[in-house]
């Protein structure tokens, strides 16, 4: 919990979205499979990290990889 002088960071780091399970994939070839809807959650969020890092150029470069 954050201090009470302290207020939450309004413009926070995004956060990758969860990996299914390999097994979460029923086999049966829908379209969209699990994995492709997450890969194109993963577009986003890379596109999040980018558009965050141009406000944020001071964050290490190790954050968000």
């Amino acid at each position: 919990m954050p201090a009470p002088d302290r207020l939450p960071d309004p413009d926070p780091m995004p956060q990758p979205p969860p990996q299914p399970d390999l097994d979460a994939c029923c086999g049966n070839g829908c379209d969209p499979c699990i994995f492709d809807l997450y890969e194109l959650e993963m577009d986003k969020y890379r596109q999040a990290v980018r558009a965050w890092r141009a406000r944020h150029p001071e964050a290490p470069a190790s954050a968000g990889r």
